[in-house]
């Protein structure tokens, strides 16, 4: 009999010293709100802004019990969501969450359903609520391709209803809808009777859109427009970049002006190929919350110049010791890490507009025990893409949450009414840069016009201005 209660005496204290031990936070899946726990543990563990944020501390809730109390105040995970992040829609304009992790990772990749036009809107001279748009490019073999609409083609309407600030989202959500379009005059928007209907469709975007070669005497400019990071079109990048080499190109234009992030690995891996004599050496250093620095390797976060993609293939260098960058309003993330990381190595020239100013990434986090895609938990397909680090160059600089500005003899803005045939040596951005090359002097008679600045708004379901990790750092999963 005594040695079944000394028994039994063993296993209670062993049990009540487990539960001592195990912090509330250790499981993704633990309690009875699946979807609300894993928001809140995986933010708690990865969250950038996890210190700045009461409800995520550590020492919030004292028991399992008392933190599905306070989750089961939300009315869904999407409002628990934003309720955890840090100055939303100020410091943080950034992270997101999404209900299907498919969408999710489609998003990431340029996958999505598309009509092939890239908009973008502006405000009426004098107005702060009337819009209009226009359209930046068109994507190749999609349905805008197949119809009468062009770069700079302009809209004042979409199925008849006039655009403003507070509609414009919501009338471009549709499968299928008509612009209705407008003739443009130094600002003025005039309807014009004429119509166009696009309809979307599954789109896979390669984001390397054009690359060329001019001849300017015994200088040879290779030109490249690149309109996102993404990791499955590196092999893409990489022979885009073996073409110029094979041409003999002395010079680079890289055009990023509608260029708004992607990978950080390929982020990195485009700086390699844009040089190539710093290899093995630092491109950006990453910046993660005190949990995850306390208790990981520095080295961990250190995203270093490399010789080859992800497939494995040698990287195609030019060897660049300068290299002229377009940019707008829409450069932003990998874009800006682009500009910041090769800064300290070669000299940037930047052409252009100011950027956006996006020196945080984030990281897809699923609901498993380690908040990778392995064991997922079978009961809902939720996943977060929150912010987890800022990121700064060699010399430990990152601060440009207002864009990185370009010198004041390089600043361009776009003419909406005569934005130029992009590859055409006379299209205004790239005959400055063309002109710089040449005689390092300014556009001749530069064309005075007024410019209406695009609207940046960042939609809850937006990722166009993510810049994000393809994976886990090394020993970061093995966070206390």
């Amino acid at each position: 009999m005594k040695k079944n209660i000394a028994v039994l005496l063993t296993i209670v204290i062993s049990s009540l010293l487990f539960l001592r031990c195990t912090d509330i936070d250790d499981s993704p899946q633990a309690g009875t709100l699946p979807i609300q726990n894993f928001i809140w543990k995986g933010l708690n563990s990865y969250y950038l802004y996890q210190e700045n944020v009461a409800d995520l501390s550590d020492n919030r809730f004292s028991s399992q019990k008392e933190l599905n109390n306070f989750l089961s105040a939300f009315t869904n995970p999407e409002e628990l969501f934003n309720s955890l992040l840090y100055q939303k829609n100020s410091t943080d304009r950034f992270s997101v969450i999404f209900s299907d992790y498919t969408a999710l990772e489609q998003a990431l990749s340029g996958s999505n359903d598309t009509n092939g036009a890239e908009l973008a809107f502006s405000y009426k001279n004098g107005s702060s609520t009337d819009i209009f748009g226009w359209v930046k490019y068109i994507m190749p073999n999609s349905d805008a391709a197949s119809k009468n609409i062009q770069r700079g083609t302009v809209f004042y309407a979409i199925n008849g209803v006039p655009l403003t600030v507070n509609n414009y989202r919501q009338l471009i959500a549709s499968t299928t809808y008509t612009l209705n379009l407008a003739d443009y005059n130094n600002g003025s928007i005039t309807p014009n009777g004429q119509t166009v209907s696009l309809t979307k469709m599954p789109y896979s975007e390669n984001p390397v859109f054009m690359t060329n070669v001019y001849d300017l005497g015994t200088k040879k400019v290779g030109y490249l427009i690149y309109n996102g990071f993404y990791s499955n079109y590196e092999n893409q990048l990489n022979q885009a970049f073996g073409s110029l080499k094979a041409q003999g190109i002395t010079h680079l234009i890289l055009d990023l002006r509608y260029n708004s992030g992607g990978s950080v690995a390929t982020a990195t891996r485009l700086a390699s190929m844009i040089t190539g004599q710093f290899t093995g050496q630092i491109f950006a250093k990453q910046q993660w919350n005190n949990k995850i620095t306390s208790n990981s390797n520095s080295s961990n976060f250190i995203n270093n110049f490399t010789s080859t993609i992800s497939n494995g293939n040698a990287i195609n260098t030019l060897q660049l010791n300068k290299i002229y960058i377009l940019t707008t309003r829409s450069t932003a993330s990998a874009s800006e890490l682009i500009i910041n990381g090769l800064k300290p190595y070669i000299s940037v020239v930047q052409i252009g507009k100011t950027t956006v100013g996006k020196n945080v990434g984030s990281v897809t986090l699923y609901d498993s025990p380690n908040f990778t895609k392995t064991n997922l938990n079978p009961s809902h397909r939720y996943a977060m893409q929150p912010l987890v680090l800022k990121i700064v160059n060699k010399n430990g600089f990152g601060d440009y949450a207002n864009g990185i500005s370009p010198d004041i003899s390089n600043e361009l803005a776009e003419d909406i009414g005569n934005l130029g045939v992009i590859g055409d040596p006379n299209e205004p951005y790239l005959a400055k840069a063309l002109a710089l090359i040449n005689n390092g002097g300014r556009l001749s008679n530069p064309k005075e016009f007024k410019t209406p600045e695009e609207i940046i708004e960042k939609s809850p379901r937006d990722l166009k201005f993510e810049m994000y990790l393809d994976e886990f750092p090394k020993d970061v999963l093995n966070i206390p």
